[in-house]
């Protein structure tokens, strides 16, 4: 089973294999819903074998329903989906099957391309991004996205107070750490502020943190930031978020933040709170996008009309493009013109017109984000900014 990220959508677009035959459907979890799941693939199935006979006759097509079949009796395939989305995207030099976290609508499509659309929105909802927990004692640096969380091991962050003053003496010193709930701090070799009055041992205390931190900010941004270019999500409870971003020089750390004493979360704890931050950063990137394109429009710089779009996509002048994800033009682009070629009412495999638009700007270097209806800023079902 592929790994469904960029480089794999990359290879699907780059296919020249017709027939494709694209199969989305969802499944179920409990019993005995799921024993149905092979049976609603059968019936797209059925549908994908009509299409094939009718717009692709001969021995690849036969083969090709032959391969899409036999899947529906791999009972551990099924069993292993457990409600999650399934992908079949088959052609003659290829047959990959994919589960996404979550389930998506059936769909089945034949044509010269893959349909893809499902998958962008789905790589949109795994978009990574960096969470950076602190603590006066200790740090931790994650990544993960909507789905799932894990600590990173980057040596030369120091991860708690007593590394940083190790490494203030000497910078070549390995990392140990990988940070992380439930991976407690070093203990200072002796205790800096021993026989000390307490005033000045809370200066102390202070000044420790503030260079901790200081270093941790340095570090990530240099080793981690600057070569990923993710987002970053502080969590931690306000007086040491707040310290944090005193010092700090992290352009991607985010405004927003997670408030809270994380040393004690689980890893899916921590993913869950800083989930609503990132999608908030998201949406209030999506805000803009949709701004820009008013903008882009008015000035004749944009368009949200699928006749002028796909000339453009073909030509790479779109540089931005907005996609609903709950619409279907029926039809197919020429790929090489991109003229617009509308489905008639009895055809069995109308296609989607979008979808192909989609897959044409990413071809020629473009951004296409994938949204809900209410989201778009257009009621045509798409919205490209051009890049000239």
């Amino acid at each position: 089973m592929p790994d469904l990220g960029t480089d794999y959508l990359r290879s699907i677009l780059a296919a020249a294999e017709a027939p494709c035959v694209s199969v989305y459907l969802p499944t179920n979890k409990a019993y005995p819903d799921n024993q149905r799941d092979a049976a609603k693939y059968r019936d797209l199935v059925r549908s994908a074998e009509d299409a094939l006979k009718s717009g692709y006759p001969g021995a690849d097509a036969r083969e090709l329903t032959a391969k899409l079949g036999g899947l529906a009796d791999d009972a551990p395939f099924w069993a292993a989906a457990g409600g999650r989305g399934v992908a079949v995207l088959a052609s003659p030099a290829r047959f990959d099957t994919l589960y996404l976290p979550r389930n998506r609508a059936e769909r089945v499509e034949v044509g010269e391309t893959f349909h893809v659309k499902p998958l962008i929105r789905h790589l949109q909802s795994a978009d990574p991004f960096h969470v950076l927990a602190v603590s006066r004692e200790r740090c931790g640096l994650f990544e993960g996205n909507r789905d799932e969380l894990h600590p990173l091991e980057v040596p030369g962050v120091p991860f708690t107070q007593a590394e940083a003053q190790l490494q203030a003496t000497d910078r070549t010193r390995p990392n140990p750490r990988t940070g992380g709930p439930g991976g407690g701090g070093t203990a200072h070799p002796t205790d800096p502020n021993a026989g000390v009055a307490p005033g000045m041992a809370t200066a102390n205390v202070v000044a420790d943190t503030t260079e901790f931190y200081r270093s941790v900010d340095r570090e990530v941004l240099a080793r981690v930031s600057n070569r990923a270019g993710l987002p970053v999500i502080l969590i931690g409870i306000p007086e040491n978020t707040s310290a944090f971003r005193h010092v700090s020089k992290n352009r991607f750390l985010l405004e927003d933040e997670v408030r809270i004493d994380w040393t004690h979360l689980s890893l899916n704890e921590i993913r869950e709170k800083a989930w609503p931050v990132w999608l908030k950063h998201y949406l209030d990137r999506l805000r803009s996008i949709r701004e820009d394109y008013g903008t882009a429009a008015s000035r004749g710089k944009g368009t949200a009309d699928i006749v002028e779009a796909g000339p453009a996509a073909v030509a790479g002048r779109i540089g931005t493009l907005l996609v609903d994800a709950d619409r279907t033009l029926a039809g197919a682009l020429d790929l090489a013109t991109g003229a617009a070629r509308p489905a008639g009412p009895a055809d069995p495999q109308p296609g989607d017109m979008l979808d192909d638009l989609a897959e044409l700007v990413l071809k020629t270097g473009g951004t296409v984000t994938v949204v809900p209806s209410d989201q778009m800023p257009t009621p045509t079902g798409l919205a490209a900014i051009y890049r000239y």
